[in-house]
Formats: structure tokens, C-alpha cells, sequence
């Protein structure tokens, strides 16, 4: 039987292990497309489901990676044939659905999306999961109808990888970016993304008011918790926050003053299930509007053998942007 190399959780016990192994191809969970995976990406869910903290995986052995970019193999789909490059984030690949740290995948078809013609593999992969949700919240604020002549936007946990995204994509389409972020020493990092001003995230910590002095037209949080409460509580009339995160934790300690008093509006980004239309529109923008410059200041490539080891520190707040994995060979980059 063919075999490929696969990061691989299991679960015994003595609770759960993580080990790079070879996995039997004939052990692929069903599909209509077979995709060589050259490149993935390491996200904060992967992080929970590799180490265990939350109970992300919902069946065993599971290989995470929640996204990935590669070449068609084969195809029962017929949107697809063998030669296609393509990428997929969510519908619980790498949760319930083997997943993208392996050089191998086997999906439903109507999980992926065309890679767009102006974007490689790499560069899909420093998007990301990450990436595409922030996308995804920008256009959210769009359809709201707001404008950068509203006000400032706010960007919560902004060094991380939605964070540095929707730093980017923010500037890029005029906005006066208020970067908060709990790591003081990234300030330059985010003022070369595009921050025109860095908050300290203790300003957004505290226990939440139902409202205090009105500071930004919108914003993107993947923090919750506090830090969702207090920037709903600093949100100009008639503005709105979209939420697609819970880095800082499930619970909205909030009130109903924001929405009632001053017609804030929290919109709620679900990535993972996404339809076609949207998730197409979302790639397409990605591939319009990011600056790839940008893209390259935000990203880090490690190889697949690599990836394992980065669970912890991604959890604890100390990988910087995105985190590239060269499942293909490609050499590491700094």
C-alpha cells in the first residue's frame, strides 16, 4: 500500500500523542478529490487540536491542519480534474475530517475552492485560514456600508494572524488602522503593515462598561471576552465589530447599551462553512487587494518536519503572523 509522511494525533490512556509518521493512503477518509498537499498553514486551531488544550478533534487518528494548498491527483468531481491547483480552509478538515499537515488529502469537492490564477500555493498558505477570515470580516463591515470616512477601525489580537491580515487589507482600502496588541514589541511590526496607531491591549482588559467614549466606526475582534465588550462599549454610533474569534475566550461579558443606545451593530463571521459565492469572492479580493509585500514581512515558511514542534508557542502568543508550512520540500525561510 502507498504510504505518505502526516503529522498524526492519537488518542490512548495515557491521553493524547502527536508524531510525524507515515500514514497508509488506503486509510484516507472518503471524497471525490485527492490532492498532492504542498503547502499548509499553522493556525490557533491547529495549535488546540496538536496539543490537546480544547477537545478540537472529534475523531481519532487524526492528521490536523485545518488548510491547505495543493494539486488535484485524482477526481470524481466534476469541477475538477488531475492538474488543478486548489485550495481549501474549514468544513472541519482537521477537526471531524483528516486534515492538511501531510502531503496528502482526500476531500468532498465542494469543499475546495480554485486557487486564483495571481496567487501560488505559498502565498494561498500565508493567507490562510487566517487571512480568509479576515477577508471575510472586511467585506462583512463593506456590506454594512462602512467607509473609511466613518472613522478609524479598530484590530484586535493585531501581531497574530487574522490580526495581521486585516492590519493590511484595512490600510490597503483607506482605513486609519488602530492596531491592540498584548506584545508591546511588535509595534514597528504592525506600523509597517499599515497600524497608523498601536493600543495597548490593557486599554481593552478591564471590566467592560455598557458604554464609554466613542473611538472607532469598526472593527475586526478574533479576541472575545473582555476585549470584544470593551471595543463594542468604544464603537461610534451606528458602527460595528466583526467578531470571528475567541483567542481571549468564549464568554461576551456585555449589555445591551451599545445596540440600543447607539445602533452598534456585531456581526458574526462563521469561516468554516462558508458557501461557494462568498468564499470565491473572498479569494478573489485576497488575490486583488493584499499587498504581497506585505504578505512576505507577515509570513515565516517552516518544513513539515518543524511543524510539530510549533504547537505550544503558537498557543502562547509567540509566533508572530502566519506560519507556512513547505510540505513540498521548499526550503525554510526565516
Amino acid at each position: 500500500m502507498a504510504t505518505f509522511r502526516a503529522w498524526v494525533i492519537e488518542k490512548g490512556e495515557t491521553g493524547q500523542s502527536l508524531a510525524l509518521r507515515d500514514f497508509d493512503e488506503a486509510d484516507l477518509m472518503d471524497g471525490d478529490v485527492t490532492v498532492r498537499v504542498s503547502h499548509s498553514g499553522l493556525n490557533y486551531k491547529d495549535g488546540l487540536a496538536m496539543t490537546g488544550k480544547m477537545p478540537v478533534v472529534r475523531r481519532f487518528p487524526m492528521i490536523p491542519g485545518i488548510d491547505f494548498a495543493g494539486t488535484v491527483e485524482a477526481s470524481a468531481h466534476p469541477d475538477y480534474k488531475a492538474g488543478d491547483a486548489v485550495v481549501l480552509t474549514g468544513w472541519g478538515v482537521g477537526e471531524t475530517h483528516l486534515g492538511g499537515l501531510a502531503e496528502r488529502a482526500r476531500v468532498r469537492g465542494d469543499w475546495l475552492v480554485p486557487l486564483p490564477d495571481d496567487l501560488s500555493p505559498a502565498e494561498a498558505m500565508a493567507i490562510g485560514t487566517a487571512g480568509y477570515t479576515a477577508m471575510l470580516s472586511v467585506l462583512a463591515l463593506e456590506r454594512h456600508g462602512l467607509t473609511p470616512g466613518d472613522g478609524p477601525a479598530l484590530v484586535t489580537g493585531a501581531s497574530g494572524g487574522v490580526g495581521s491580515v486585516a492590519v493590511a487589507l484595512l490600510k490597503r482600502a483607506g482605513w486609519h488602522v488602530i492596531a491592540a496588541t498584548g506584545r508591546a514589541g511588535e509595534a514597528e511590526y504592525l506600523k509597517r503593515l499599515g497600524a497608523a496607531e498601536i493600543l495597548e491591549r490593557e486599554a481593552l482588559a478591564g471590566e467592560p462598561r455598557p458604554l464609554a467614549k466613542e473611538r472607532w466606526a469598526a472593527g475586526i475582534d478574533a479576541v472575545g471576552g473582555k476585549v470584544l465588550a470593551n471595543a463594542l462599549a468604544m464603537t461610534k454610533s451606528g458602527g460595528a465589530i466583526a467578531a470571528c474569534g475567541n483567542a481571549g475566550g468564549m464568554d461576551l461579558p456585555s449589555s445591551v447599551a451599545p445596540f440600543i443606545l447607539r445602533g452598534v451593530s456585531l456581526l458574526g463571521i462563521n469561516s468554516v462553512t462558508t458557501p461557494q459565492e462568498p468564499r470565491r469572492e473572498a479569494w478573489a479580493r485576497l488575490a486583488r487587494d493584499l499587498d504581497r509585500g506585505g504578505l512576505a514581512a507577515m509570513t515565516r515558511t517552516v518544513s513539515l518536519d518543524e511543524a510539530g514542534g510549533l504547537a505550544k508557542t503558537l498557543l502562547e502568543g509567540q509566533v508572530r503572523g502566519r506560519t507556512v508550512v513547505a510540505i513540498d520540500g521548499t526550503a525554510p525561510q526565516a
